[in-house]
């Protein structure tokens, strides 16, 4: 058997528990909901009409796991997307034609748990709902009864009318996407603008109308001309988000690791992104502060480190001693 030498330390102990319980964990729970939170009512599809009827702007935000969609919602986020942007943010995929429904369907649970009152919408992602209506009813069925989001979004216009009224008749809300659709990328001829032209201008506006029509009860624009998208908003009846299409659409919405800044320094950011925070700069101060401090040898100190009751060390190393686990 081995014997081990060690220096007898002083003996310290914690100090008394003060009517709260410690957790000696390192998976604590979020902290409890705040005021503001409990008073807030659930959002629902009238809700986010009856913003657009009274012009109260919608405010939407991507989420891809539990902690972002749990800020998202604190924050007082009507909507929340998961959006397949996620396959390049959290997954680090080239886009999003890589990222498979499974995929999807673990990271819209994941949100789900984290947001309580906005309105979850998930993504369909490429390849779950182009090949039939079938295809596309059961992929949002699997959605709601698996990622436990309570709408699909799915990108196209006139082609995909007859899709969206499939899947909205079966009692699932759909989020349409017309303009810039990601999805088709490679067939739009690259990330750009779309609506520029006559031909462009008036399918955009056919695009909304068929979707409308279809039973969506909403519309992402993206990449449109700001005066164009007020026009479509002025025409559908239901609610046009935006991104980057102007100030004119009923509501924004924009990825969240874009906006709070949760990418290193000389990252490519589209125009309609605004940079509101720098999470990556503040984290790289954390991490760098742990390094230096673990390094040094300054942390953990006492404050963050845990005692044994007093007098039980000197137990534990007269018992040590008589069992011969230690030495003097």
């Amino acid at each position: 058997m081995a014997h081990h030498s060690f220096a007898r330390p002083s003996a310290e102990c914690d100090p008394p528990l003060q009517g709260t319980q410690k957790r000696y964990s390192s998976h604590s729970p979020f902290g409890a909901s705040s005021s503001d939170e409990q008073q807030r009512k659930k959002v629902t599809l009238q809700t986010i009409q009856n913003m657009k009827e009274q012009g109260e702007k919608i405010t939407m935000m991507t989420a891809h796991d539990f902690p972002s969609a749990h800020v998202a919602d604190r924050a007082g986020m009507d909507m929340v997307l998961v959006g397949d942007s996620l396959a390049m943010v959290a997954l680090g995929m080239e886009d999003t034609s890589e990222i498979e429904i499974e995929d999807m369907l673990l990271h819209c649970r994941s949100v789900s748990r984290g947001a309580k009152n906005a309105f979850i919408v998930g993504d369909l992602p490429m390849g779950s709902y182009e090949l039939s209506e079938k295809q596309a009813l059961h992929s949002a069925i699997r959605y709601i009864k698996e990622g436990r989001v309570q709408g699909v979004k799915l990108e196209g216009g006139q082609e995909m009318a007859s899709t969206i009224t499939s899947i909205t008749q079966a009692g699932i809300a759909v989020l349409g996407h017309v303009g810039l659709m990601p999805q088709r990328q490679h067939a739009l001829g690259g990330f750009r603008v779309q609506g520029k032209t006559l031909e462009s201008a008036l399918q955009l506006l056919k695009d909304a109308i068929a979707v409308e029509k279809a039973g969506a009860f909403a519309i992402v624009l993206e990449a449109v001309p700001d005066n164009l998208a007020s026009i479509v908003t002025q025409l559908v009846g239901i609610p046009t988000i935006g991104i980057g299409a102007g100030k004119g659409c009923s509501g924004q919405v924009l990825v969240q690791t874009d906006m709070i800044g949760n990418f290193p320094p000389g990252r490519y950011l589209p125009k309609f992104v605004k940079k509101y925070g720098d999470v990556w700069g503040e984290s790289m101060r954390a991490l760098e502060a742990f390094r230096d401090e673990v390094k040094s040898g300054e942390y953990p100190s006492a404050e963050y480190s845990y005692k044994m009751p007093e007098g039980l060390l000197d137990k534990v190393y007269d018992t040590g001693i008589e069992e011969g686990l230690l030495r003097e």
